[in-house]
């Protein structure tokens, strides 16, 4: 891997913590081992959510490792509809961010969309929770399609 390469996450709100997150532990300590500094996420409730937290969760060991933040519209709009704990893992996924991007002063119907771009804009890696099965026309199946056109590699940690 080239310096400082960066990891985009894309995934489905209904991926089960119990089998992603041990998955995206080793998959992230692994991607630092090969070089990754960089890891960028949406924002979203779900995977997103569950892979923001592994970073920083991992960062401990691997200070000079980042999060980076890419969000659809500000974060009050975003977390409208978060109930009251998911807005508060947000928060503090946000608090603890280096730095933190939104795609629109306002969301917008695109936004979510141009969200998905500016993921895979930054991304040389595309780490992703994708049953494609189930949910082939959703943002996440969007965005693993954006990733393969751009001809990036694309982790699929989803096992059906």
């Amino acid at each position: 891997m080239s310096e400082n390469r960066y990891v985009s996450f894309t995934g489905h709100r209904d991926a089960d913590p119990e089998t992603a997150l041990p998955l995206l532990e080793d998959t992230v300590e692994d991607l630092i081992n090969h070089g990754a500094e960089t890891f960028v996420a949406g924002g979203a409730a779900g995977f997103d959510t569950l892979a923001a937290e592994t970073v920083l969760r991992i960062r401990e060991n691997y200070p000079w490792v980042s999060l980076v933040m890419v969000l659809p519209c500000p974060p009050e709009e975003q977390s409208r509809s978060f109930t009251a704990e998911m807005k508060q893992r947000y928060s503090a996924i946000l608090a603890s961010a280096d730095r933190t991007e939104c795609i629109a002063a306002h969301y917008y119907n695109g936004c979510m969309k141009a969200r998905n771009q500016r993921l895979v804009d930054l991304a040389d890696i595309c780490v992703c929770w994708y049953d494609e099965a189930e949910h082939a026309s959703s943002g996440t199946g969007q965005t693993v399609r954006m990733a393969q056109k751009k001809g990036i590699t694309v982790i699929n940690l989803f096992k059906g």
